[in-house]
Order: C-alpha cells, then structure tokens, then sequence
C-alpha cells in the first residue's frame, strides 16, 4: 500500500510541476490544455509521459519538450523521463479541461 502511495505522490507532483509549463500563446498550462494524454509511473520510477502541441507546426515545439523532460526529471522521486511527442489524436478545444475553458471565455 505504501508503494502505491508513492506512485501517487510522484504523479502528483509532476501534474502539479506540468501545471507550471504554459503554451506561449495560450494562457493556460499545457496540463489544463489537455495536451498531456498520459502518465505513466513503473515500479523503479521511471516516468513515461505522452503528450500533444495544439499544431504540428508549433516554433517552439523543441522548448516546450525540453522544458517538460527538465522539469519532471527534476522531481524528487523520479528516476528517468522518456517523453513522446504525438498528434494521434490531434489536439482541439474538447480536450480543454473546465479550468481552462473558464480561463479562456469558454464557459
């Protein structure tokens, strides 16, 4: 049971972290964007993420990934980051959570 409270408190922490990276162009957080489709902690820490931009075509694609995989394996806790960009499937607005549509005007 301990363990399993430890995987919790690591994907807290790294929610809590993505919560902190924003798209340059949309103010809201990449996590509250829905551009993070997955977390996934093993059993040694080792940290899977997949995630989406809102355009293949972003300029600052290579920043945002880079600032992710940074920031997570500076978690406490965290072993390795192996980080996978895809657009399948694409990004769009429904992926918003409520947090965010408030933010942006659409609620």
């Amino acid at each position: 049971m301990e363990n399993e409270n430890e995987f919790l408190q690591v994907e807290d922490e790294i929610i809590k972290t993505l919560k902190q990276i924003y798209d340059p162009e949309i103010p809201v957080n990449i996590y509250d964007l829905g551009l993070i489709y997955e977390i996934d902690v093993d059993d040694d820490h080792n940290v899977k993420v997949r995630m989406t931009l809102t355009t293949p075509n972003c300029p600052i694609a290579d920043d945002i990934i880079a600032e992710v995989q940074a920031k997570i394996e500076a978690i406490s806790g965290v072993n390795s980051v192996n980080l996978k960009l895809t657009f399948d499937p694409p990004w769009d607005e429904s992926m918003l959570t409520d947090e965010a549509k408030l933010e942006l005007g659409l609620l």
